[in-house]
């Protein structure tokens, strides 16, 4: 057990964990909604700290970010627990495991960042369950990426508090935000939780830091693919996170609790991509099919292709060194390095071990 960050005592001799919205009152030894985390003695007692489901090296383009460094790889890795209960959860495996039951690498941060650096990665992702209930660990990791040269992604669900969102984000580079729907009641019913806490993390990270942000909706026919609710989103994303932010709209496919709805048709996500364009987004995605177009991105100033991709393979590249389109030489919004990389979609498993 590691000591955590963000709560406080309250009557009783309990512990109130400040780190999500759920703000869990917890006697001692009692564990959190997210299951990792643990009322102690001390107070805070983090579970997962220093151990993970996995270790894999991943395109960026799978977490996904396309305007973050494309072609690069990227070290994913997750822990076990969430502090959401998504009904339709893709990843429920880990997400839902208790800590012993898939914490099978272990790894401190040191040594995920020289493996990472080993490996020729470009950065270190925090992803298949939510960074934010092991926080800590992702801090820990994020800091030791930036000593060797590496950036930090985080992929997440937004769900946390005020209080804990900006120490948490101050030390990420880029984060993929999952908005599951639309509506309160998609939330409250689907996912046991609420959804202003989400708006009000994404608002803020596009407001108020430095973070390259791009934010996923999985469309689940019939319960939040809506043209009203995907109007009602493109209306609020404008206004709050502008016409530049990239938006990811994917396919569901059925899994965990929800196996009787349908996956998503192609034509909706064709759809949805076709409304949030003529809302004004100018980088609107589709994602979990084969849809060259859709996973293409274009300049927003004169539409021309400048980044052709077939998956998460990259051909057509008509940016210039300074990130700027070739054909009009309008910057393009997102974090570039010059060439793209090549990486490609290959996917590989590693073990790293507490010692790298």
């Amino acid at each position: 057990m590691v000591q955590g960050s963000w709560w406080h005592r309250i009557d009783e001799g309990r512990v109130q964990c400040d780190l999500c919205p759920r703000l869990c009152k917890l006697h001692e030894g009692q564990r959190g909604f997210c299951w990792v985390r643990m009322a102690g003695p001390e107070g805070m007692e983090l579970a997962t700290y220093g151990r993970a489901s996995g270790f894999c090296i991943d395109p960026i383009e799978k977490k996904p970010l396309n305007h973050f460094l494309p072609g690069t790889s990227v070290l994913s890795f997750g822990t076990a627990g969430c502090n959401l209960v998504c009904r339709f959860c893709q990843n429920w495996s880990i997400s839902k495991a208790r800590a012993d039951e898939t914490l099978a690498d272990t790894a401190r941060p040191e040594a995920i960042a020289k493996a990472a650096a080993r490996a020729g990665c470009a950065s270190i992702a925090f992803t298949y369950n939510d960074p934010v209930i092991f926080a800590e660990y992702a801090i820990d990791s994020a800091i030791a990426a930036h000593e060797h040269g590496l950036r930090a992604v985080a992929v997440t669900a937004g769900y946390v508090t005020e209080l804990a969102r900006g120490d948490f984000f101050r030390h990420m580079d880029a984060a993929n935000v999952d908005l599951k729907g639309f509506t309160e009641d998609f939330y409250r019913k689907v996912c046991l939780g609420h959804l202003e806490p989400v708006l009000e993390t994404l608002a803020w990270l596009h407001r108020e830091t430095d973070v390259w942000l791009e934010v996923t909706t999985l469309l689940i026919p019939g319960l939040n693919d809506s043209e009203a609710e995907i109007d009602r989103l493109c209306g609020w994303y404008l206004d709050r996170l502008g016409p530049e932010v990239p938006l990811h709209f994917t396919a569901f496919h059925p899994d965990f609790r929800l196996t009787t709805s349908p996956p998503t048709p192609r034509a909706t996500l064709a759809r949805a991509r076709a409304r949030a364009k003529a809302a004004g987004l100018k980088h609107v995605y589709t994602g979990n099919v084969h849809d060259v177009a859709g996973q293409s991105t274009y300049c927003a100033a004169c539409e021309t292709l400048v980044i052709g991709r077939d998956g998460y393979e990259i051909g057509r590249w008509a940016i210039d060194a300074e990130g700027r389109c070739e054909a009009c030489g309008t910057p393009l919004a997102g974090r570039f390095a010059g060439e793209p990389g090549s990486w490609g979609s290959r996917r590989a498993r590693i073990v790293i071990g507490a010692e790298g």
